[in-house]
């Protein structure tokens, strides 16, 4: 009997937080047995392992602006009709390739707005067969910045004519998606809750192992972050891990010219590189964590149980970190400083209280099984329909 086919669709426009997690997924669902085409929309992710899922690259695409308005190219030119027509082709040609069982739309119609130009006529292809493939919407616990009603009301109406499930990357224990999406009573016969997406695959490796003992510094894998990792590197002084190494990982998408002027900064005992790929090793090591609250970040230091200070993202209309950060905190699983509040006596302060709370650290009362459990769901709704 041949494999389900999936086909998983992930954009991510700005950070590429959306792309890790979408690979964490495919992992898990190949692992199950599925075969999963993943279709890329945005622009090359280094280190992105898909366990031998067929992989396709559309014409990549990206924001220039905070607010998810500007789109430009691979040549960085403003989008226009001639290239939406002919990325819509490129996936209609990939959707026709793979023949799938099931689709996976991760955000859309919650977030993604911009290209419903390529997915509302997927959409309405699928919806057109004789056999229509299951539908599925994947979307984190927490939709990014405060929507109009209209939209909201578009979600909804989007939702209940192609969708069948809508899998919520969360904890309903910890953020119910009716926080966000005040329509969820609505569709709650559609949402299932898998748990936390993180990818478990680091190990400690003792005082062999990478990164031991050091200061990992991130601000994701994107072009956004520059301000908190020069903070970081300016209050190493002020710390009592002053004498520790300190990595600082530099987002893939940060202009070369910019890499370069905080490497120039770095003092002895400051490592400054791109992101890595194994970066969850990293976790797994270090003494402290020092990153903005990106989702895969913040659950990867949970499972990893180190030391975190998280300093929100909170650019644009960006509220999705602050929320889920402010909510960690409350229950004393991670510290936090406002973005606002960034210097570099304050994050050394912010330092020595998340040393300090790690000698309290409880256990973690959050679901974070999610990889295994979209398997699960997607595998039985496969079978099922």
């Amino acid at each position: 009997m041949s494999s389900a086919r999936v086909f998983f669709y992930v954009q991510h426009l700005l950070g590429i937080g959306h792309q890790r997690r979408g690979a964490t997924l495919t992992r898990a669902m190949q692992d199950a047995g599925l075969d999963v085409t993943y279709v890329s929309g945005g622009h090359e992710v280094p280190n992105l392992e898909l366990a031998g899922a067929n992989f396709v690259q559309l014409p990549p695409v990206r924001v220039v602006d905070l607010y998810f308005k500007e789109l430009v190219d691979e040549n960085d030119r403003p989008i226009d009709d001639t290239w939406r027509k002919n990325r819509q082709a490129a996936l209609m040609a990939a959707y026709r390739a793979c023949k799938p069982d099931l689709i996976i739309l991760e955000l859309y119609p919650f977030g993604r707005r911009q290209m419903r130009f390529e997915l509302l006529p997927l959409l309405d292809a699928a919806r057109a067969q004789a056999h229509p493939p299951v539908v599925v919407s994947s979307v984190r616990d927490i939709l990014g910045g405060p929507p109009k009603p209209e939209r909201m009301v578009e979600m909804l109406e989007r939702i209940e004519t192609y969708f069948d499930h809508v899998m919520v990357h969360g904890d309903e224990a910890l953020v119910p998606f009716e926080q966000t999406f005040p329509h969820a009573a609505d569709i709650a016969h559609k949402i299932s809750y898998t748990g936390y997406v993180v990818d478990q695959r680091g190990e400690a490796g003792g005082g062999d192992g990478l990164g031991h003992d050091e200061v990992l510094v991130s601000a994701g894998g994107g072009a956004v972050g520059d301000r908190l990792l020069r903070t970081a590197m300016a209050a190493r002084s002020l710390t009592s891990l002053s004498a520790a190494t300190w990595r600082v990982l530099v987002g893939t998408k940060v202009p070369e010219a910019e890499f370069l002027a905080l490497a120039e900064i770095a003092e002895p005992g400051v490592i400054v590189e791109r992101a890595r790929g194994d970066f969850p090793a990293l976790l797994m090591n270090c003494a402290l964590s020092i990153s903005q609250g990106g989702y895969n970040t913040v659950m990867e230091s949970l499972h990893a149980g180190c030391a975190a200070l998280i300093v929100p993202y909170a650019g644009g209309l960006e509220t999705e970190q602050t929320l889920r950060a402010s909510l960690l905190a409350e229950r004393g699983l991670i510290n936090v400083l406002d973005e606002a509040d960034l210097t570099a006596e304050n994050l050394a302060l912010g330092i020595e209280k998340a040393i300090l709370r790690q000698g309290k650290r409880k256990a973690i009362p959050i679901r974070t099984d999610g990889a295994a459990e979209t398997a699960r769901l997607i595998t039985k709704w496969v079978k099922k329909d």
